[in-house]
């Protein structure tokens, strides 16, 4: 699976840290952000034309925000027993995969979504987009999976073990993920997604072992919803990252495992840097906190989610 494959993602719909500047602007002002629309306008006049708006890129304007990084930083927390103590982030590929999931199935979750900063201000409607591939005999099922999350600015949504994949089938190779999260901010978009949050969308895209007919027009369904939301004025995608997960030893790769991934938006700047050692997570506040001030929040945007066993049937 190529990270960038257009017929299955949103390659032609850039996040506000990579858009055009003028664009980014524009978008920006439509929520309020009036403060950095006009510093993305100036930074224009003074000849960033053919710039794209990101970090590390010539007359950034600012570079505090949250929301305009579009690196990503990818950690692991070890599946643990029940306890306070704060347990290690480890880079995705400084770990060993587990070789009994080659071929298993598995239950994947979004267990957290903390939005640091978005664009705006007060309640954020995020609309989420996860997409799998799923290995069956003879076939692969592209999959995509939507859900809407209303969170405060600062906050996490109030979910927990929510069910994305049930009993996803794992090919020889491993797995792959994409997210791509979406700061929806039109009223009749916002109207339009209430049908996410039924019970029939909260209980996860339920997969068997054999293909599926009707998969294939679900997910199609949901890759358009979010291609139709992303693309109008005053929503924002924010986050959009590709990870794969094998069960090799390449030191730049990612392993597949057990336990809870981390997709942290950072600057670019800080990739050379970044250090998971400095950072923990606090089972007693279930938030990613510094190791040496368990007060002091991991201030960017992230997702964690969960890949268990499948243990049922079907």
């Amino acid at each position: 699976m190529s990270a960038n494959d257009d017929a299955t993602w949103f390659s032609d719909l850039p996040v506000l840290g990579d858009m055009p500047l003028l664009e980014a602007a524009a978008r920006l002002r439509d929520v309020g952000e009036a403060q950095a629309a006009e510093a993305l306008e100036g930074a224009y006049d003074q000849g960033a034309a053919l710039e794209t708006y990101g970090t590390g890129r010539p007359l950034w304007p600012f570079a505090d925000r949250p929301w305009q990084h579009t690196a990503h930083a990818f950690g692991y927390i070890r599946p643990t027993l029940p306890g306070t103590d704060l347990q290690a982030i480890h880079d995705a590929g400084n770990m060993p995969a587990d070789e009994s999931l080659r071929g298993a199935r598995v239950r994947v979750t979004l267990d957290r979504l903390r939005v640091a900063d978005y664009p705006g201000s007060g309640t954020h409607h995020v609309l989420f987009d996860f997409y799998a591939q799923n290995q069956v005999p003879g076939d692969v099922e592209h999959l995509h999976f939507n859900a809407t999350y209303r969170v405060r600015e600062g906050e996490q949504a109030g979910i927990r073990g929510y069910p994305i994949f049930v009993g996803l089938n794992v090919g020889q190779e491993g797995l792959a993920f994409k997210c791509f999260t979406v700061n929806v901010r039109n009223d009749n978009d916002e109207a339009l997604l209430g049908f996410l949050e039924s019970d029939i969308f909260r209980a996860g895209l339920k997969l068997v072992e054999t293909a599926q007919p009707a998969i294939a027009p679900f997910s199609q369904m949901a890759y358009n919803l979010t291609r139709s939301v992303a693309g109008r004025n005053r929503n924002q995608p924010i986050q959009d990252f590709y990870l794969g997960l094998d069960f090799t030893s390449i030191a730049t790769g990612a392993r597949l495992a057990t336990g809870s991934y981390l997709a942290v938006q950072i600057p670019e700047s800080l990739q050379v840097v970044w250090d998971w050692e400095e950072w923990v997570f606090s089972p007693a506040i279930g938030q990613v906190v510094h190791r040496d001030d368990p007060r002091q929040l991991i201030p960017y945007n992230y997702v964690i989610f969960g890949v268990s066993r499948y243990e049922g049937g079907g």
